[in-house]
C-alpha cells in the first residue's frame, strides 16, 4: 500500500537479520482465551502453511452502503437500479498507496500477495507458521475442538506495523475460530424406505409430516408461475456436503408427484468444491430437495459446492463463496445458506470485512438468506458457560436476511430453539429500528443488562416452518432446524423474482428494507417462546409485531406479490 520513503528504505536495508523488527508494531486484535470448547494443544508446527487473508481499507465503504439502501428501499428514486460488477468494485477497490504499503511490508519478509477478492480489497498470502509468527508478531498454536477432536491453527494475538493501521483492517485466520456446525441440528426421528404418495394424501398428512405440498398450501405459493431461466436460486454447499440427484428424484416422486421427476439442479464449483454423487449429505439434500420441491421447474436451482483448500471448514468457505459470486458476471439472484458459527468466534473487524462482501452482493441485486441458528439465545456455545446471549454469524450481518423457524401447520408457533437475539457488533439498521424498539418495550426494564446490546442488529428478520422431511441415500428422514426454513423462504423470493423478471421488472435484490416496509404481507407469529435459552435466562417470547424469535412472521405469497407490484 504506502511507499515508506527513502529514509525508511535505507534503515530497512541497513538492518541485520530481521529488519521488520525495527518497525513499531500495533496490536490489531487480541483475545484473552480461545472460545469455550477449544483448548490449546501446544505450538503449531513451523512448517504448517497458512493462507493468510489481509482485508485492506476500502476506498468508499460509506458510498457502497448508501447505494445498497438506495437501490433496495421501496419508494427510493433508485429502487431496483442495481449496480454492475464494475460499479461495485470501483466503490471498494483499495488505494494504490495501500496496496504498495502492504506489498512493501510483505516484501521485507520475502513474501508476496495476490488479490483474493475481485476488487483486490482482500489479498491472500501463503506462508508458513514460522513466517506468520514473524510477520504478525504472533504465536500460532494448535487448538483442539473438544466436541469434534479436530485441530485448528490460531493465535490469540497479532500485530501489524503501526504505519499500516490506515491501510489494513484485519488479517485472518488469526484470532478468529472456525465452526463446522450446520445451522440445522438435523435431528433424525424416523427413517424408512421412500414410497410414493398422492397429492391428496400429502395434504392430509400436513399435521404430522410437513412436506413441500404443505408449504405450498400454508404460504399460498402458486404452482403455475411460468418458467423463467433468468431467475436463478443458488444453494450454498459447505463442509464437504454434496447434493444427490438420485435422492432428489425420489423426493419428488414421493412428495411432489405433480412435478416431473426429471426436474433437477445444476452444480457449480467455488474454490475447488466438488458435488460428489456417491456421498450425498443431510444438509445439501435438504436444501436442494426443498428448493426444487417448492419451485419445481419454474426457476433453475444451482448447487454451489465450495471447496476447503485452507482446511478451515465454514470459516474459510464463507468468504470464498462471497468472492466467487462477486467474481461472477451472472450470479444467482437469490442465495440460500443454512450454515453459521457463533458470532463471538470472530472479532468485529473480521465480521465487518466479510459483511462488506454481502453489501457488495446486495448492491448488485442479490438476495442472501441465511439460517438464524438452532440454539435459541446461546448461539451454539456451551449454554452452561455463556453469560451473554449469543447469536450466529452471518445472520447478524445487516445485508443478509436471517430466517427463523416455526412449527405447526396452523396456527404456526415459534420453534423453541430458533436462533434469536442481538449482534454484539453491528448497530441496529434503520430498516428495523422502529420494530426492534417496540419489541424491547415488551421486555422487563432490566432484562437486557449484561445479556445483550439493545442498540444492535436483531435477528431473525422473518421465519418459516423448521420441521422437514427429506431423503438421503434412499432413506426418508425427518428433523427440525432453521436449515429447512431458509430454502423455503429463498424459494418464495426466487419465484417472486421470476414473476418480476417476466414482467420486465428488476428482481427484489437485498430484501430487508422491502420486508420491513411490507409487514402486512406476513403472518404475525404470536405464540411460542425460546425454551432452549441457556445463559440462565428465559430467552425471548413472541409478541404482536416483530419479535426476536420469528421476526415479522411467515410469508404470504399472494400479499408479497402485491407488495412487489405484480
Amino acid at each position: 500500500m504506502v511507499n515508506f520513503g527513502l529514509v525508511l528504505a535505507a534503515l530497512l536495508s541497513g538492518a541485520s537479520a530481521s529488519p521488520h523488527r525495527a518497525r513499531s508494531m500495533h496490536v490489531l486484535h487480541r483475545r484473552d482465551a480461545p472460545p469455550s470448547g477449544f483448548v490449546n494443544s501446544g505450538a503449531a508446527p513451523d512448517d504448517h502453511v497458512i493462507s493468510l487473508k489481509l482485508a485492506l481499507v476500502q476506498s468508499d465503504l460509506s458510498g457502497l452502503e448508501q447505494k445498497v439502501y438506495a437501490v433496495s428501499t421501496p419508494g427510493n428514486a433508485e429502487y431496483g437500479q442495481h449496480l454492475s460488477k464494475e460499479e461495485v468494485e470501483d466503490l471498494v477497490v483499495p488505494s494504490s498507496e495501500s496496496v504498495s504499503a502492504v506489498n512493501d511490508w510483505l516484501a521485507s519478509h520475502n513474501l508476496t500477495s495476490q488479490a483474493f477478492s475481485p476488487a483486490g480489497d482482500v489479498r491472500s498470502v501463503n506462508l508458513t507458521v514460522k513466517q506468520a509468527n514473524s510477520l504478525l508478531d504472533a504465536s500460532y498454536s494448535k487448538f483442539t475442538n473438544q466436541k469434534t477432536g479436530s485441530t485448528t491453527i490460531r493465535t490469540l494475538s497479532y500485530s501489524i506495523p503501526a504505519d499500516l493501521k490506515p491501510h489494513v483492517n484485519v488479517a485472518y485466520p488469526t484470532t478468529q475460530f472456525p465452526s463446522t456446525s450446520v445451522s440445522s441440528q438435523g435431528l433424525l426421528v424416523s427413517s424408512s424406505r421412500a414410497n410414493g404418495n398422492t397429492a391428496r394424501a400429502l395434504l392430509d398428512s400436513c399435521a404430522t409430516s410437513f412436506t413441500p405440498a404443505c408449504a405450498l398450501e400454508l404460504y399460498s405459493i402458486p404452482t403455475d408461475v411460468p418458467s423463467q431461466s433468468d431467475s436463478r436460486l443458488g444453494i450454498a454447499g459447505f463442509t464437504d456436503q454434496s447434493a444427490g440427484a438420485a435422492d432428489l428424484k425420489a423426493f419428488l416422486e414421493k412428495y411432489r408427484p405433480d412435478v416431473p421427476d426429471s426436474t433437477t439442479f445444476t452444480s457449480e464449483s467455488v474454490a475447488g468444491g466438488v458435488n460428489n454423487q456417491s456421498d450425498p449429505g443431510v444438509e445439501a439434500n435438504l436444501d436442494t430437495q426443498w428448493s426444487v420441491g417448492i419451485i419445481g421447474p419454474t426457476v433453475p436451482v444451482v448447487f454451489v459446492a465450495v471447496g476447503d483448500d485452507d482446511g478451515d471448514g465454514f470459516f474459510s468457505q464463507l468468504p470464498a463463496i462471497v468472492n466467487g459470486l462477486l467474481n461472477d458476471t451472472n450470479p444467482p439472484q437469490v442465495l440460500s445458506m443454512s450454515y453459521g458459527l457463533p458470532e463471538s468466534f470472530i472479532d468485529e473487524a473480521t465480521a465487518s470485512s466479510i459483511c462488506s462482501g454481502f453489501a457488495q452482493l446486495a448492491a448488485r441485486g442479490i438476495s442472501v438468506l441465511t439460517a438464524s441458528g438452532d440454539y435459541g439465545v446461546d448461539g451454539g456455545e456451551d449454554p452452561t458457560l455463556c453469560h451473554e446471549f449469543q447469536v450466529e454469524f452471518p445472520a447478524t450481518c445487516p445485508y443478509v436476511t436471517a430466517v427463523g423457524g416455526t412449527v405447526s401447520q396452523g396456527p404456526e408457533v415459534a420453534w423453541n430453539s430458533s436462533g434469536s437475539g442481538f449482534s454484539g457488533y453491528v448497530p441496529v439498521p434503520a430498516y428495523q429500528a422502529a420494530d426492534v424498539s417496540a419489541f424491547l418495550k415488551t421486555l422487563p426494564t432490566d432484562y437486557s443488562t449484561g445479556r445483550f446490546n439493545t442498540s444492535n442488529r436483531a435477528i431473525p428478520d422473518l421465519a418459516a416452518r423448521a420441521d422437514f422431511v427429506e431423503i438421503v441415500a434412499g432413506e426418508s428422514q425427518t428433523g427440525t432446524g432453521t436449515s429447512a426454513s431458509t430454502p423455503i423462504v429463498a424459494s418464495i423470493f426466487a419465484l417472486l423474482n421470476a414473476e418480476l423478471i417476466s414482467a420486465g421488472k428488476s428482481p427484489l435484490g437485498f430484501l430487508n428494507p422491502f420486508i420491513y416496509a411490507n409487514k402486512d404481507a406476513f403472518t404475525d407469529i404470536v405464540t411460542g417462546k425460546c425454551a432452549n435459552p441457556g445463559c440462565n435466562s428465559e430467552g425471548f417470547n413472541t409478541t404482536q409485531g416483530w419479535d426476536a424469535i420469528s421476526g415479522v412472521g411467515t410469508p404470504i405469497y399472494t400479499k408479497l406479490r402485491t407488495a412487489a407490484g405484480l
